[in-house]
Formats: C-alpha cells, sequence, structure tokens
C-alpha cells in the first residue's frame, strides 16, 4: 500500500474543515504566497543593485532588451 505525501495529507485535513475554514485557510495561503514573492523579488532586487554597485552590469535600452529576448 502506497503511502499518502505530505500534500495529500493537507488535503484530506482539509476537507475535513467547514466551508468557512477551508475559505479562511485559502485567504491565508494567498497572503502568504504573495508575500514570499514579495520577499523573492526584494532578494532579487538587492542582488541586482549589488552587482550594479559592483560594475557588474552595462547599460542596455530597451531595444537592447528586446533585441536579446526574441534573438
Amino acid at each position: 500500500m502506497p503511502t499518502e505525501t505530505p500534500f495529500a495529507d493537507v488535503l484530506e485535513a482539509a476537507d475535513r474543515l467547514s466551508l468557512e475554514e477551508q475559505e479562511d485557510v485559502v485567504e491565508i495561503l494567498h497572503h502568504r504566497i504573495v508575500e514570499r514573492r514579495r520577499e523573492e523579488l526584494a532578494g532579487e532586487i538587492h542582488q541586482a543593485e549589488a552587482e550594479h554597485r559592483a560594475g557588474q552590469t552595462e547599460p542596455r535600452t530597451a531595444e537592447d532588451l528586446m533585441r536579446e529576448i526574441l534573438g
């Protein structure tokens, strides 16, 4: 008999909650995800600023970036 994954355990536990509690869980998780994304973005911004201060970047125009993306 295969063992359940923690994800499946979470889903089963959520099934035992009332509808209102499930909605609360969804809202809480949504806010946590948004906060984690903000933290990731802030980290990327700090890294980019540090690279810029260290002279590891060079100026580019929007056209240069688009050529690189599409090229």
